[in-house]
């Protein structure tokens, strides 16, 4: 019987040493109506108990096909992906670089052929779904599931097509201080001090900027208390896209150089440039130049 009390009790400690670190309380986990309609479902502690952020985009946004949703993060509002930390505060950075993945036919994606495991199971979930993975062992890259693009070309309505837009890049907005101490702690001693193009300026280094986590993996971006994304009407210092082979695919056939990389021309938070792409355009615009001029000062 002392046993078995003393075994509930290390359980108890457990539990409330993981809400102690999730920043959220026992009041979090209540009923609410299903975001699409419904019947009432029970939310996890990971929801707010009232969310009035009215800035934050919600179902409706993430609810369309891949290679749009890939476009729209990087429209004339660009969004802002925020992470919010356990005492409160707040890391944000704008949208610059993503990359679609169709999931089906795409043989670069981690869906192709409609595969799915327990590792890509976020990309089968409803749209605005958060898909962490790690790659080399070590780091992690951030999509966003959306509708398939099959269902774009049958006019039907489907979520379930393992599509999905990785976050590739971010402009730093706020708490860069914070994303530089977190960047530091997985560089060697003694390197040099990271300018702020340069702490989100790539898949894995925004996860570690913004301290995404392995375990935000198949949460609602529409609901999550910890990390959300926002319309932000900030001027970028371009809209001018540029479309151009994924990065780091090179392996995948006709897969590798089809134009689903989309970045804010001239920005200088870009990971990747690609001239040839670039130059299909024609000459980049002076708001562009005058952005990267600001941010290279810092």
């Amino acid at each position: 019987m002392n046993n078995m009390t003393t075994r509930k009790r290390k359980l108890a400690a457990t539990a409330n040493v993981c809400d102690q670190l999730n920043g959220v309380s026992e009041r979090c986990v209540h009923r609410a109506a299903h975001p699409e309609g419904g019947h009432e479902d029970t939310r996890s502690q990971y929801f707010p108990v009232e969310d009035v952020n009215r800035a934050r985009l919600r179902f409706d946004f993430f609810n369309q096909p891949c290679v749009d949703l890939a476009k729209a993060f990087l429209g004339k509002v660009c969004e802002v992906l925020v992470r919010r930390q356990a005492d409160g505060s707040e890391l944000r950075g704008r949208v610059v670089e993503t990359e679609a993945y169709l999931g089906g036919e795409d043989k670069a994606s981690h869906s192709a052929g409609g595969k799915r495991t327990e590792r890509n199971t976020a990309m089968f979930m409803k749209p605005g779904t958060i898909y962490v993975y790690p790659i080399y062992g070590i780091y992690l890259c951030m999509n966003v599931s959306s509708q398939g693009e099959l269902s774009l070309r049958m006019n039907v309505s489907s979520q379930g097509e393992g599509a999905a837009v990785l976050l590739r890049s971010l402009e730093p907005l706020q708490g860069q201080d914070t994303m530089r101490s977190l960047r530091a702690a997985r560089r060697r001693v003694g390197s040099r001090a990271l300018k702020d193009k340069d702490l989100c300026n790539g898949p894995s280094k925004l996860c570690q900027a913004l301290d995404v986590q392995r375990c935000f993996d198949r949460r609602d971006l529409s609901t999550d208390a910890q990390v959300w994304l926002e319309a932000d009407a900030g001027a970028p210092g371009t809209t001018e896209l540029v479309a151009a082979p994924r990065i780091g695919i090179e392996s995948h056939g006709e897969w590798a150089t089809k134009p689903l990389r989309f970045y804010l021309r001239g920005h200088p938070c870009v990971s990747v440039l690609d001239r040839q792409a670039e130059g299909k355009l024609g000459p980049p615009g002076e708001m562009a130049e005058q952005a990267a001029a600001v941010l290279d000062s810092r």
